[in-house]
């Protein structure tokens, strides 16, 4: 992520998110009404009205369909683990690497649930900014962290300072940041995360497979040019039989661990799973 930018990514998930209300009823499967809020509307607009005078909604546009059920599949099983844990008496969420996510406005199960939202000081400053301008005071709690200066070693008490109990059980959701980030990276935000989560706790965790990055499908390699032109290069993959061990060691067992289109096969109909094809980006759901 470029310095002093909010994440480029982070908007591109939340429009696609947002975008969801111009899908078919039954192939909604989590409402988000801010989501399209954080891109920015002047590119947007100007796109809208083009593809409106050419007859085209912009969620027919190739890819776009099945990048906004890529999103829905992939929040609807984090959101689907959020409230089985909330539905056995959690009350605490981390979202690390936040970005745009709006779960703790947009799902009603989360009342009475105390959540810390943590990122960088720039996107976070222009969620803050973003919400404010709708009238949308959400009740999560906002941690700045810039994670290329303060050590991760740090973060735990940060977000005891920031309201987590650290002696009752928390659910960590880290989604669509792993692929970002380098494999030191990686280790030692698996020790913080462990480090403020009680037993009992879960982690909901989103990856790639190495197949992503070292064979590409030509779609692939168009959104890794994009990303890393934006400053937020592709960098990391997990190889799916490693990951229970690797979780092991930092002390997390893994329960589920879904690809894309496993996922997409359970929760939509055939006519749009069969546009989901990902095998190479998956779900993971762990527990301490």
């Amino acid at each position: 992520m470029k310095a002093g930018t909010p994440s480029r990514t982070a908007a591109w998930v939340a429009l696609a998110r947002g975008m969801a209300a111009n899908l078919p009823r039954d192939a909604r499967l989590a409402d988000d009404p801010y989501g399209a809020a954080f891109e920015d509307p002047g590119p947007r607009r100007r796109l809208h009205h083009a593809l409106e005078r050419a007859g085209v909604p912009i969620h027919r546009l190739p890819g776009v369909t099945p990048w906004i059920l890529y999103m829905q599949v992939r929040t609807r099983v984090i959101d689907d683990a959020l409230r089985g844990f909330v539905a056995t008496g959690g009350r605490q969420l981390v979202l690390l690497g936040a970005g745009f996510d709006c779960r703790a406005l947009r799902m009603p199960e989360l009342a009475g649930t105390r959540v810390v939202e943590v990122d960088h000081p720039a996107t976070q400053a222009r969620k803050r900014e973003v919400l404010a301008e709708r009238g949308a005071a959400s009740p999560a709690r906002y941690l700045a962290w810039d994670f290329e200066q303060r050590p991760l070693a740090e973060l735990p008490d940060a977000i005891a300072g920031a309201g987590l109990d650290r002696a009752a059980p928390s659910f960590t959701i880290w989604e669509g940041v792993t692929m970002y980030l380098t494999p030191r990276a990686i280790d030692a935000s698996l020790r913080a995360i462990r480090a403020w989560s009680a037993p009992g706790s879960q982690l909901a965790v989103t990856y790639f497979v190495p197949a992503r990055l070292e064979r590409p499908s030509w779609p692939s390699r168009v959104v890794r040019a994009v990303v890393a032109r934006v400053g937020e290069p592709f960098r990391f993959a997990w190889d799916p039989a490693e990951l229970p061990g690797y979780l092991a060691e930092r002390g997390f067992r893994v329960e589920r661990d879904q690809s894309i289109a496993e996922a997409a096969r359970a929760l939509l109909p055939r006519r749009y799973s069969r546009r989901l094809r990902m095998s190479d980006q998956r779900v993971a759901i762990a527990t301490v």
